[in-house]
């Protein structure tokens, strides 16, 4: 039996401008997901929600673009293969593939000047945490058995502004956090742009108004725990929608 895929949109009628941008109909507009996960922040730490406990993400590994370094901590892994998506020293995405043959660790050879996240290639997760560091800092890690990074932090790719429509924040039973979400222009330092409390449950504001970013802004999603060992999550959604220009 043969099956014809219709939408309201061909068939002349509307479509949900969200479920346009998700199917590539807006030339110029795509969807950015990010989520974000600390495994245990400890009792009144403040880090960002990524792969390493009670540490705010290190942006001033990036003041100057580089090479990042990609190192595995179990021979298990050896030869399999990291995809790294990033943004080059323009800004533009770059993805690269390193595959982990040196137990001292691999070294991209293209420049980076963001990372945006990380995850292995293939039918396997990493057995042990894979380390990628840029002039000996981490800037990310896919720990053991996970497969990819969790990193609750973005840099808006040049040319293009990203518009926020939502955040979320849990937290694990019985925990008790602030959360704050802080974004950076270009040249500027960090800025809150929105507060919150969240105990034992989840913490969703979707904006009335989209949240412009202009491009080569970063954001990054913190929290400040009040009970130990605490696994905090976060995700937020955008649409990424290209500058004046051609589409």
């Amino acid at each position: 039996m043969t099956y014809e895929i219709r939408s309201v949109s061909q068939l002349g009628g509307t479509e949900p401008f969200e479920l346009q941008v998700s199917r590539g109909q807006i030339p110029g507009h795509s969807h950015v997901h990010v989520i974000g996960e600390v495994p245990e922040m400890s009792v009144n730490e403040t880090g960002t929600l990524w792969d390493v406990n009670d540490t705010p993400y290190p942006w001033s590994a990036w003041d100057t673009p580089g090479t990042l370094a990609v190192a595995r901590a179990n021979a298990g892994d050896a030869d399999k293969n990291v995809i790294i998506y990033g943004l080059d020293a323009d800004f533009l995405p770059i993805t690269e593939t390193v595959t982990l043959t040196a137990a001292s660790g691999n070294v991209t050879t293209q420049t980076f000047a963001r990372i945006q996240s990380a995850r292995m290639n293939g039918t396997s997760a990493n057995v042990g945490a894979v380390t990628i560091t840029r002039a000996g800092t981490t800037v990310a890690q896919i720990n053991a058995t996970v497969g990819q990074t969790i990193m609750g932090v973005y840099t808006v790719p040049a040319g293009h502004t990203a518009y926020l429509t939502q955040g979320v924040m849990t937290i694990m039973q019985g925990g008790d956090a602030t959360g704050t979400f802080y974004y950076r222009l270009p040249g500027d330092r960090f800025t809150i742009g929105h507060r919150f409390e969240v105990a034992s449950s989840e913490y969703l504001y979707q904006f009335t108004c989209p949240f412009a970013v202009p491009e080569k802004s970063d954001l990054d999603v913190r929290a400040s725990v009040r009970t130990n060992n605490s696994l905090v999550t976060t995700a937020f959604d955008m649409i990424l929608i290209k500058n004046e220009g051609p589409l």
